[in-house]
């Protein structure tokens, strides 16, 4: 303790931890403290030991951290897992259109159209304003002629091709961790609507519907509780 100026005394720090931050990238991720999408920069850094506010001694390398250029919170950069506002409002848009389409491929195409009303609504309402009637039709049409990708679908007692199920996991698994329980379940409902639209399940959009629970982590009681709801509600 040295004395200070007038008489009073004040603490000096003799020895301390010093880090020396480098920046080694920037973007935009979900700031968890801001609750928002912020820039970040991916810091590390290098701890020294201080002798009266010196550098001396190296005593190791401290992160990589995320930084948010907003509120200078530190993450550990597991952080840049969850994708940002505008990232996961795409990913919910093209989730939804994925569903759509394989629920009305596996209703026979959209020759039935109260399906296809329905499903243009979700797809919509998912943020795809401008979708149309025809769009779909298009696409679904698309689905069912391109050659080696859909061959066989809805044919036997495996009515969801491998294709479609594979297009439906990329479409859904990477969003599920991000969704909580109502929205996964929201999703599966949605898909069983637009089936339920111009009559009873057939197999083969069971067969889709199933597929796009799992796709969500939904397990085969929940899936048959839900698709049995909605069922009796229409």
């Amino acid at each position: 303790m040295l004395p200070a100026r007038g008489g009073t005394s004040r603490k000096i720090a003799v020895w301390g931890i010093r880090t020396t931050w480098n920046t080694v990238g920037d973007g935009e991720f979900f700031c968890p403290a801001c609750g928002g999408d912020r820039n970040y920069r991916r810091r590390t850094g290098r701890r020294r030991f201080t002798l009266l506010g010196v550098p001396l001694m190296p005593r190791g390398e401290v992160g990589p951290v995320v930084e948010c250029a907003g509120c200078r919170d530190r993450f550990d950069t597991d952080v840049l897992d969850h994708p940002t506002t505008t990232r996961f409002t795409a990913m919910l848009r093209d989730a939804v259109h994925t569903v759509a389409l394989a629920v009305l491929a596996a209703g026979g195409g959209t020759a039935a159209r109260p399906a296809l009303e329905a499903a243009v609504g979700a797809v919509r309402n998912a943020g795809f304003q401008d979708c149309t009637e025809e769009q779909l039709e298009t696409l679904v049409e698309a689905l069912g002629l391109e050659e080696g990708r859909l061959p066989g679908l809805y044919d036997g007692p495996e009515c969801c091709g491998a294709a479609l199920s594979i297009e439906l996991h990329e479409a859904l698994e990477p969003l599920s961790p991000h969704l909580a329980p109502a929205g996964r379940e929201s999703l599966l409902l949605q898909g069983a609507r637009i089936a339920l639209a111009d009559g009873p399940y057939t197999p083969a959009e069971r067969e889709v519907l199933a597929t796009v629970g799992a796709a969500l982590r939904l397990d085969a009681d929940e899936i048959s509780r839900l698709l049995a709801a909605v069922r009796s509600s229409s």
